[in-house]
């Protein structure tokens, strides 16, 4: 839930980006034409005036003003202004390409307040065909800030990733043995910025799906009807959505089951979308978040990213020589970091070994055994064998675009949406990215738009590409994993995160700021992909 014409991967054709380019047509009479004048010179081109620029809107007394602050930071990233001829390829770029993604973002910015609505207002009156008239729109209302890590530094990585497609069937009959997994009905969620501190055992009460701690009870309490104990600490409270997902086991509220879990004793309270035959590729398209499953009559289910488990990502690297991983994944804080190769071959296509978004996967050894309910085998069924704790849940995605829908709930568009950590970068943005081309090292710089996240996309300095689908945009995607700077866009005088000041590391590499109080988790807070505290 991820190319462009000198990508070669297929572009597709939005309704939307058709309607915003289409002009009005006035009727006109016709009437004699006049006698031509040959000495009369050409009519001088129109000028065209630009529109004033946004009024800034106020902001609260600690944050920072896009466009007015040279620098600030949160948590996991640090932001300093810079001018747009600084960028390196700005002035090259075919803006217009990126426009129907931009335009696009905007059905759900509008959803975001005035400044949105506005912004996107002029929008509508910008010529979609004319770069210096799309470029000038960027520069006169936003702000261009490169992004760095919480270290200041400039370079991050930048993967690529694609919409598989997966031969399935609706029905349980080998070989197609692998369930696709609906959102289960008995996932509880739980607030963790609600959580009293500590790691003791706490009372709590189911309202619907979520869960709320009960405060002035004692431990004697939660054998009363409706109470459950909840061990605090066995949950993760720094999540990016600030949510735990939990579940109901007798009268205690534990973490939602792992993938090794799920997969022996099945979800069933889960419905199942369909069923595949290769676990491999179920589980790429889990890192994908997004596919397609090919049925045996030719119909496409089309599904997108649900839910997760809760669990932490944690990948199976294939190994290279002398054992040494053929990937790294290293974890700083709340980020997660793919490390590049040191040169090896990717053995891409092997058959011991999948590349996904930047990742080289061991295959995984079946093991095990899948549990449906109300199904059966005439056979032995085996599981994955994949060791992974994180588990995607999918749901059925009705669209009749080329693109599949991104966590922003839009159709993405090839090769110029990207994924983001949406602590750094938040959905609907404009970032412009400076990378190489996967395979050519031919530098890659454009201005894409942030309409997606990832599981493995943590970081500030982290982008993943969207190559499209087929096996072009496969090949493409699995080969890239490049180093890459990022600049978002940020409207002129919008609020963002509070105003840098001296700023240290505190215990466990804690970057506090002097003044007193914590750095915000999200540049521009959101409950849905980035909670604050």
């Amino acid at each position: 839930m991820n190319p462009a014409p000198h990508l070669q991967a297929p572009r597709p054709v939005h309704a939307l980006w058709a309607g915003a380019l289409a002009l009005g047509l006035a009727g006109c009479a016709t009437a004699p034409a006049p006698a031509p004048a040959p000495t009369a010179p050409p009519p001088a081109p129109v000028a065209v005036v630009p529109a004033p620029a946004p009024t800034p809107a106020p902001a609260p007394a600690n944050a920072s003003v896009a466009g007015q602050a040279r620098t600030f930071s949160t948590q996991i990233a640090t932001y300093t202004a810079v001018n747009f001829d600084s960028v390196p390829g700005w002035s090259r770029d075919d803006f217009a390409e990126s426009w129907p993604a931009f335009l696009t973002s905007c059905r759900v910015l509008n959803g975001r307040g005035a400044q949105w609505q506005e912004v996107c207002g002029r929008a509508s009156s910008v010529d979609g065909k004319s770069n210096p008239a799309i470029r000038s729109f960027f520069e006169r209302e936003f702000a261009a800030y490169q992004i760095r890590d919480d270290d200041r530094r400039p370079d991050g990585v930048v993967t690529g990733y694609f919409e598989p497609e997966i031969e399935g069937s609706r029905t349980y009959a080998p070989p197609f043995i692998y369930p696709v997994y609906g959102q289960p009905q008995d996932m509880l969620f739980i607030d963790t910025r609600k959580l009293p501190p500590g790691n003791g055992t706490v009372a709590a009460r189911v309202q619907g799906n979520q869960v709320v701690v009960q405060t002035g009870l004692s431990t004697r309490d939660m054998g009363a009807p409706g109470l459950y104990a909840l061990d605090l600490s066995q949950l993760t409270r720094d999540t990016i959505d600030r949510k735990a997902r939990l579940r109901i086991d007798g009268q205690r509220l534990l973490p939602y089951f792992t993938r090794e879990e799920i997969e022996t004793r099945g979800a069933p309270n889960a419905k199942v979308l369909a069923f595949v035959s290769s676990a491999t590729a179920l589980y790429e398209m889990q890192i994908q978040g997004s596919g397609r499953i090919r049925l045996p009559n030719g119909e496409v289910i089309r599904i997108g990213y649900a839910e997760q488990n809760g669990q932490p990502f944690r990948p199976t690297l294939a190994q290279g020589r002398g054992g040494k991983p053929k990937s790294a994944v290293r974890t700083r804080g709340g980020a997660i970091e793919l490390e590049l190769d040191d040169g090896e071959d990717d053995d891409i296509g092997d058959v011991g070994a999948i590349r996904t978004r930047g990742f080289t996967l061991a295959r995984p050894v079946a093991s095990g055994a899948v549990v449906v309910p109300g199904q059966r085998a005439s056979g032995p069924v085996t599981g994955s064998g994949i060791k992974d704790p994180s588990y995607v849940f999918f749901k059925e995605v009705q669209t009749n675009t080329a693109g599949p829908v991104g966590a922003m709930g839009v159709p993405l568009q090839p090769g110029r949406s990207i994924a983001v950590d949406p602590r750094s970068t938040p959905l609907g943005y404009p970032v412009f990215v400076s990378t190489r081309q996967p395979g050519s090292g031919t530098p890659m710089q454009r201005l894409t738009i942030a309409q997606d996240t990832g599981g493995a996309i943590r970081g500030a300095v982290r982008a993943d590409y969207f190559f499209g689908n087929g096996q072009l945009a496969a090949n493409q995607a699995r080969r890239m994993k490049e180093r890459g700077q990022l600049w978002i866009l940020l409207p002129r005088g919008q609020a963002v995160a509070a105003a840098t000041a001296t700023v240290a590391r505190g215990p466990g590499g804690t970057r506090t700021r002097g003044v007193g109080g914590s750095l915000a988790n999200c540049l521009v807070p959101d409950d849905q992909t980035c909670a604050d505290d």
